[in-house]
This record gives structure tokens, sequence and C-alpha cells, in this order.
């Protein structure tokens, strides 16, 4: 019992994390777009990539979020939000964010030990649909 509880928090607190990146971002899209281009303006990726992501990015976050708050789809869910991260990942290396790193290592781990440990996902809307 207590590994479904310690589940459901896990997932909980991760949930939060993406579908509030996403949520605070959402209202200021067009600033978020602006300092994320500014952002990436000495690396090797140019605007036409930096510009759709930046737009794509927090409704990916939010949906992401979502998904792993209600429990449903929740192995999708852990795996959008685990190639959103690794896709930050990516650019946080290539601009040389060496502080922001660790942060978003934590978030995959976090994400790969509730995929590890997803057959104790009980309180969720997937296993209520199981059912």
């Amino acid at each position: 019992m207590d590994k479904k509880w310690a589940y459901l928090l896990g997932r909980l607190a991760i949930g939060l994390s993406f579908f509030g990146h996403g949520l605070v971002r959402l209202p200021k899209l067009a600033g978020f777009s602006h300092w994320m281009v500014g952002q990436f303006s000495r690396s090797y990726l140019p605007d036409a990539l930096v510009v759709p992501f930046s737009y794509i990015l927090p409704f990916a976050e939010l949906v992401a979020g979502l998904m792993i708050l209600m429990g449903l789809f929740t192995r999708q869910g852990l795996l959008l939000a685990g190639a959103v991260s690794l896709m930050l990942i990516f650019g946080t290396t290539l601009i040389e964010n060496w502080e922001a790193l660790p942060s978003q290592l934590i978030h995959v781990a976090f994400l790969s030990v509730l995929l590890v440990y997803l057959p104790y996902n009980s309180y969720a809307v997937d296993h209520i649909i199981k059912k």
C-alpha cells in the first residue's frame, strides 16, 4: 500500500513541475519565445528551429504535466516529459548553461524511476479505465 502512495506522491510532484512550467509560460508566450531566442543567439541552432520550439515547449510541458497529474495515459505522459527534457538538456549544453543542467537531469531521473515503477500507478485514471 505504501508503494502505491509513494508512486502517487512522486507522480504528482513531477506532474506539477511540468504542468507549472507550461502554465506560467502560456500567458507570456511571445515574451518567453523572445527570451529563448536571445538565449540561443550564440548557439549553433538557427532561429528557424528555436522560435517554433519556444512556442511548442509550454504546450508540451502543460500537456505532459496534465497527463502525469491525472494519471491518464501515464506512460505516454512520462515519455513525452522525458523527450521534452532531453531536448532541453541538448539546448542547455549548446548554450553552456551548466547551472540548469542538474535540475533537468533530476527530472529525467525522476521520470525514469516512475516508468520503472509504473505497475504501482494505482491511484490514476489509467487504473480506473483498466477495470
